[in-house]
């Protein structure tokens, strides 16, 4: 018989798939970010390097699968046709959290399997940080680290849907106490990784201080978790949660915002996800200073037709990556941090009135209008 965490799991997975959870009236501002056009292209098309290398680890290009799914049957299919895809293509993965496993071990075969068909990539374990400010010891998390031998350990920060979420247990001030104890002890680097509401200057300034080795940081404009909870508290006949989805269903800080926010306030490598679409969504990130780029929605859509549709959309991504970088003038990745951005409309508005700049850039490379 299916726990509570296990039947959440299912829950999030089929809202998912079925329902609108988008954000509605808020978008990731990428379109607000413009890539200066080159004519007059500065490699051959198929040279174009798009090799990075993050938290000691080699890709083939700079993109991951966000945290998706584990704990149930379907979530164990969902993590096989995702591992076997990033393996084949050099890229790296998320695995949803693993709370579920601890509570019942049987269920973390569910998780394992990521690491049995992705031998050589790079993969992240899960946990939530309600688990972490309660005090879930060291060695627990060790054995999420160990149950897929795990790369990093991701702790996903999201207090909105804690409190918008039935069953939530939103947590405090004391996560960033513990994070920092787990940060010095943890055998692998730590991610700090919001789930949709992006982070500020002054919290990736709070987290570099804790001692994480790198921030995700999931703006808002893509999927909304109030809105999954939303759909949820609608079954569970809940009025009160499913009005609090509702409110709070677009909530957050926009992607191309967080991005601009936290490399600001941090010399913490950064992975952008929160909407990303396209590989042009990719290159926008990269520009603004991002040194990873991760999606979720789109693949586990992808993810329920098997392996073979996931490999399709992934090397659809990195191709159009590598036209946006062969377009701008580039001829890798690294140097498209480097190349010229112009900001426009409520982007350009937030960078000024937060005195944000883009990073990295001298005064011809980067600007903004209104």
């Amino acid at each position: 018989m299916a726990g509570e965490t296990e039947k959440r799991k299912l829950d999030h997975i089929r809202i998912c798939l079925e329902r609108d959870v988008e954000a509605r009236s808020v978008s990731t501002w990428l379109e607000h970010v413009w890539l200066v056009h080159s004519a007059v292209p500065a490699a051959e098309y198929e040279r174009i390097d798009l090799e990075v290398r993050f938290l000691g680890h080699e890709f083939a290009a700079p993109l991951m699968v966000s945290a998706i799914t584990g704990g149930t049957v379907e979530a164990e299919r969902i993590n096989t046709a995702i591992a076997e895809a990033v393996e084949e293509l050099g890229l790296g993965m998320g695995v949803g959290s693993q709370r579920a496993a601890l509570e019942k071990p049987e269920l973390a075969k569910t998780f394992r399997v990521a690491r049995e068909r992705a031998p050589t990539a790079f993969i992240v374990a899960n946990i939530g940080y309600s688990e972490v400010a309660r005090g879930l010891p060291l060695e627990a998390l060790e054995r999420l680290v160990a149950m897929i031998e795990a790369d990093a350990l991701a702790i996903h920060l999201n207090p909105l849907q804690e409190v918008v979420q039935a069953e939530g247990k939103p947590g405090g001030l004391s996560f960033l106490d513990r994070l920092a104890e787990l940060a010095d002890r943890l055998s692998v680097p730590v991610i700090a990784k919001e789930v949709g509401c992006g982070i500020s200057a002054e919290v990736a300034k709070a987290l570099e201080a804790s001692g994480v080795a790198a921030i995700d940081v999931a703006g808002a404009g893509g999927t909304s978790w109030a809105a999954v909870e939303h759909y949820r508290a609608l079954e569970a006949g809940d009025a009160l949660k499913a009005r609090l989805g509702r409110t709070f269903w677009d909530w957050g800080i926009p992607t191309a915002a967080s991005i601009l926010e936290a490399k600001s306030a941090t010399e913490l490598p950064l992975i952008a996800s929160g909407g990303i679409r396209t590989g042009l969504d990719v290159a926008k990130c990269l520009a603004l200073g991002a040194s990873m780029v991760a999606m979720a929605l789109p693949v586990l859509r992808a993810a329920v037709r098997g392996p073979g549709a996931v490999k399709d959309l992934l090397r659809a991504v990195v191709e159009e990556l590598r036209v946006a970088t062969f377009l701008t003038g580039c001829k890798s990745v690294a140097e498209l941090a480097r190349a010229p951005v112009v900001l426009t409309g409520p982007l350009a508005e937030w960078a000024k009135a937060r005195n944000l700049e883009v990073r990295g850039k001298d005064r011809k490379g980067a600007g903004a209008r209104g």
